[in-house]
């Protein structure tokens, strides 16, 4: 028994990335097995978006003045990639909520007692909730195509640019769950998560290039617009789906859309995740 107990530990620590990966397959495993028993939650995450592309077409189509034209199709294919952005983005109050929630029930206070990597809770948490994203975006994209939008390209050796455009979207939407994370942490219930965890991306989605053009925007909130970390993100998914009404800037992001989106969700993730990491090794002590 005493030989058991000595190499136990060093079997358990021999690989620690591998156990990492193990144990949050894990935990993505456990929520997506929560995500089929209630099916509501990702209905419900799938009616808003689709509510805002219908919207947005056949309300504010024709209106909205998009470079030099207010032509309806200019701004039903400059609206989508604003829209697809705000999805994945949108999905950092569930990120929250489901960790709070989890927080509050002791369930986080139990995966903690169990010998598991410290950020595997957080890692299959946000994996899961990516792939609630992945089908919520695969389901928008549908209706876009429905309500008549097209990626302005039939050639089919740009369908790996169409792909990049949905993986940047992805690579987005995963970096801002970490977001939801850390909130999720820091407040004791998930109603609080749930305001926390959306309140600040009104700012964020609104005052971008997702729904309007930027040069119409007064001079300094032209700028923050520009650098904004998700305008990058729209700004490259127009250009990779090939979207007519392209918004020209001399911001460096808005100039390499494709590299400043990479970067600025890599950079989101590598902070949010260690202090989220941090919070997470630090609650309830």
């Amino acid at each position: 028994m005493s030989a058991a107990t000595d190499t136990a530990p060093v079997t358990a620590s021999a690989n620690p990335i591998g156990q990492s990966v193990r144990d949050s397959l894990v935990i993505a495993r456990r929520n997506l097995i929560r995500m089929t028993r209630i099916p509501e939650m990702v209905l419900f995450g799938v009616i808003q978006p689709v509510m805002f592309v219908i919207l947005f077409t056949y309300v504010f189509g024709g209106s909205m003045k998009i470079g030099n034209t207010t032509d309806a199709d200019v701004y039903k294919d400059f609206l989508m990639a604003g829209i697809f952005a705000q999805t994945v983005t949108f999905a950092t109050a569930g990120s929250a909520a489901g960790i709070a929630d989890d927080m509050q029930k002791g369930l986080v206070d139990r995966f903690r007692s169990l010998p598991m990597a410290r950020g595997a809770v957080l890692t299959g948490r946000t994996v899961a909730d990516l792939v609630q994203t992945a089908i919520t975006l695969l389901v928008l994209a549908a209706v876009a195509l429905i309500v008549g939008w097209r990626t302005g390209t039939a050639d089919p050796t740009n369908v790996g640019r169409i792909l990049a455009g949905f993986g940047l979207l992805l690579l987005l939407g995963y970096a801002f769950t970490w977001i939801g994370a850390l909130i999720g942490l820091a407040v004791r219930t998930p109603e609080a998560a749930t305001s926390g965890g959306i309140i600040w991306l009104f700012p964020v989605t609104f005052v971008s290039n997702a729904f309007v053009d930027p040069t119409q925007m007064t001079p300094w909130l032209r700028h923050v617009a520009e650098w904004n970390p998700f305008s990058a993100t729209v700004q490259a998914c127009r250009e990779l789906f090939g979207s007519p009404g392209v918004v020209q800037s001399d911001a460096w992001p808005m100039q390499h859309p494709v590299w400043a989106s990479a970067l600025w969700s890599v950079l989101i993730v590598a902070v949010f995740r260690t202090l989220a990491v941090r919070k997470y090794r630090s609650a309830g002590t």
